[in-house]
């Protein structure tokens, strides 16, 4: 795996994977006090969450479970002191579908978190990493 980082100006800089796509990232505020793009610390954190929902939805999709969205909200926190490693990252996944299995929803998190994502591997390293969950049946809402 390749990418490739460069600095564009003051702490704005673009990414670009070995894949080729490519995203601003970045802290130094615009004008109007918004940022160019996430930090990179912000992007850390999106790749954990999206690293676990592409798992749970590929478990399920192989379960022959009728997932129809996967969502995860995160929540974390940071050392006060350098590095400022995440030290407590709470997962919270919203899966809808129709007659979802609450118990194979449940396996499904329990094996990205635990088994197969990476990046919640790595974070755990630092981090406390903790997780619920609901499920929606679309069946029905």
């Amino acid at each position: 795996m390749k990418a490739r980082v460069k600095w564009v100006e003051e702490r704005t800089f673009v990414g670009e994977s070995g894949s080729g796509h490519k995203l601003v990232l970045g802290t130094a505020s615009g004008p109007e006090g918004h940022t160019p793009g996430p930090s990179p610390m912000e992007l850390v954190l999106i790749g954990t969450g999206g690293c676990s929902a592409y798992d749970v939805v590929h478990i399920l999709e192989k379960g022959r479970e009728a997932v129809e969205d996967c969502a995860v909200e995160l929540d974390a926190d940071r050392a006060e002191t350098e590095p400022k490693v995440f030290t407590r990252i709470h997962m919270h996944f919203i899966v809808k579908g129709r007659a979802l299995s609450h118990d194979k929803v449940k396996r499904a998190i329990d094996l990205s978190i635990d088994k197969y994502c990476s990046a919640s591997a790595m974070m755990a390293k630092t981090a406390t990493i903790t997780h619920d969950f609901e499920v929606v049946d679309t069946m029905t809402a």
